[in-house]
C-alpha cells in the first residue's frame, strides 16, 4: 500500500453502470492505456458476457430505480451494443484485409499447384 490513502467512490448504482461500461470499452479496446503497439485485441466473448450483466440489471431493477438511473441503464446498452457491432464489423475487415499463409509447406506446394 502507498502512503496516501485515496478515498473510492460511494457504492452507487450509477457507478457499477459505469465501471461495466467501461471495462466494456475496455475489453472491445475502445479504451487503451499504454503505446498502440501494446493495444491487445478486443475480447468479443468477455465484451458481451458484459454487455449480458447489464442487460440482466436493466431487467431485474426494472420499476425499481429512478428514471436517470434507467435512462444511464438505456443509454450504456444502446451504445455499447452498436460500438461491439462497430468494432466486430471492424475486427472483420481487418482480417480478411490480412491474407492468410499457410505454415504447412506443403501445403504452399499444394496451392501453388492447384
Amino acid at each position: 500500500m502507498s502512503d496516501q490513502e485515496y478515498p473510492l467512490p460511494p457504492a452507487t448504482f450509477e457507478f457499477l453502470i459505469l465501471s461495466l461500461k467501461t471495462q466494456t470499452e475496455i475489453q472491445l479496446g475502445l479504451m487503451h492505456f499504454g503505446e498502440d503497439k501494446d493495444q491487445p485485441e478486443p475480447n468479443f466473448p468477455i465484451a458481451r458476457h458484459s454487455i449480458d450483466l447489464l442487460a440482466m440489471l436493466q431487467e431485474k431493477t426494472r420499476g425499481n430505480i429512478s428514471i436517470e438511473e434507467q435512462r444511464l441503464v438505456e443509454n450504456s446498452l444502446t451504445e455499447l451494443r452498436f460500438r461491439f457491432v462497430q468494432v466486430m464489423e471492424q475486427h472483420q475487415k481487418k482480417k480478411s484485409a490480412i491474407p492468410e499463409t499457410p505454415s504447412d509447406p506443403a501445403e504452399t506446394e499444394r496451392q501453388a499447384g492447384a
